[in-house]
């Protein structure tokens, strides 16, 4: 895996955490957060954007930051595990990891600065 791909899986982790934010912030420091993380999170998927397919690179951000908050939600808020929710999260993954897999890691040049 190169870097541009580490990228993408920094910034769906953060992701998790500005839209856990989004949900349970509360005071400044919470929503200070929140903003870092969305900083954060964008800044690399964007600058991974520049050298792979950016379709993709969005599809593994969504769909990782998606699994990610979900079970992220049942493990420390208290949101119910369902069976059929976390079947579909899976088929999710696969769909992402399957993505990840058939893209050609050919980094274009340019939009460096």
């Amino acid at each position: 895996m190169n870097k541009d791909w580490m990228k993408v899986f920094v910034a769906a982790f953060f992701e998790v955490f500005w839209v856990i934010g989004l949900k349970h912030a509360e005071d400044f420091w919470t929503w200070t957060g929140t903003v870092i993380a969305i900083f954060i999170s964008f800044y690399l998927m964007i600058m991974a954007g520049r050298k792979l397919p950016v379709g993709t690179v969005y599809a593994v951000f969504v769909g990782l930051g998606t699994a990610g908050t979900v079970f992220s939600e049942i493990l420390f808020f208290g949101e119910p595990f369902k069976v059929d929710k976390a079947l579909l999260i899976l088929f999710l993954l696969v769909g992402v990891i399957g993505l990840k897999l058939v893209t050609t890691d050919k980094v274009k040049e340019g939009g460096e600065f």
